[in-house]
């Protein structure tokens, strides 16, 4: 087992372990650490805590300090110079007719590196956009094309539930989604209804499609042939999360049909539907998947 603590250094971004180097730390701690980047300040979301070796991706990097007031006021510089990067930035981009779209400017905490995240349809030569940064900021300059996931998660908005975004409120890392989920959890595959702001499909779909698979497994399918309290019925309809099945029942063959509701416990499977060929997902929706 191996001591770390777990810091954060976006709002909504990834959870890393560090070393604690024999520090206390408790949650919201501002915490300084040597990243990959350089220096930088982060907020502990995990105290100190034991974890099993295995769990942890070598080299396991150490809190360099406790963060102090004075820290906190170079993170607040930081961002107004961030800030002021962005605009210059963005004029640049205007004056060399760069297809791009600039979406966030970062700064490391030790202003020794700034961050350029930006989103663009095909590939931008920026060779001349990092020189003139280079000569304005006088620190490293480095571009980063981002995906419009990204892109949603760092800008932040209003999904059509009302709330903001789950990708920029608590969501860690993305999961990948597909019409398949949208299919077993009976949704319309319109896009405009299962597609987030950022045009892939929505994140929560993701969350209950361990739930929706297992449902599915007590289910029969739609046509198939049942034996029910009233009779023998062929599924018209199903509801998966009631467990329900919807059946046209005759009690013999020659009696007419009439509709009845069943709870899965009720019913019997008697014949399947023979096996339906599984229907191909049309090209134009596969390109709103991640």
């Amino acid at each position: 087992m191996k001591e770390v603590v777990g810091i954060r250094f976006k709002k909504a971004g990834k959870m890393y372990y560090f070393d604690p180097a024999g520090l206390k730390l408790e949650k919201e701690d501002g915490a300084i650490v040597e990243t990959a980047r350089g220096v930088e300040y982060g907020t502990v979301i995990k105290e100190n805590t034991f974890v099993p070796e295995e769990t942890i991706v070598a080299p396991l990097k150490q809190v360099i300090r406790k963060a102090t007031q004075e820290d906190k006021k170079t993170v607040e510089n930081n961002r107004k110079k961030e800030e002021e990067a962005f605009g210059i930035c963005l004029e640049k981009i205007v004056r060399l007719e760069l297809d791009m779209k600039l979406v966030d400017v970062e700064m490391t905490f030790d202003r020794n590196k700034l961050i350029f995240y930006f989103t663009s349809d095909g590939r931008v030569d920026f060779r001349e956009l990092v020189k003139e940064l280079a000569a304005v900021f006088r620190m490293r300059i480095e571009l980063r094309q981002i995906g419009v996931r990204d892109e949603a998660k760092m800008l932040n908005g209003i999904g059509i539930c009302g709330r903001p975004l789950c990708c920029a409120t608590f969501l860690g890392d993305f999961q990948p989604v597909s019409i398949k989920m949208a299919k077993e959890q009976n949704l319309s595959l319109n896009p405009t209804k299962i597609s987030g702001i950022c045009g892939r499909l929505m994140c929560c779909l993701k969350y209950e499609e361990d739930v929706y698979e297992e449902l599915n497994k007590k289910l029969p399918r739609v046509g198939d042939i049942i034996s029910t309290p009233d009779g023998t019925g062929e599924i018209l309809t199903t509801n998966v999360l009631m467990q329900q099945v919807k059946a046209a029942v005759r009690k013999v063959e020659t009696d007419p049909p009439t509709i009845g509701f069943y709870h899965v416990d009720e019913i019997k499977l008697i014949r399947s539907k023979k096996k339906r060929k599984q229907e191909p997902i049309p090209e134009e929706l596969k390109a709103y998947e991640d």
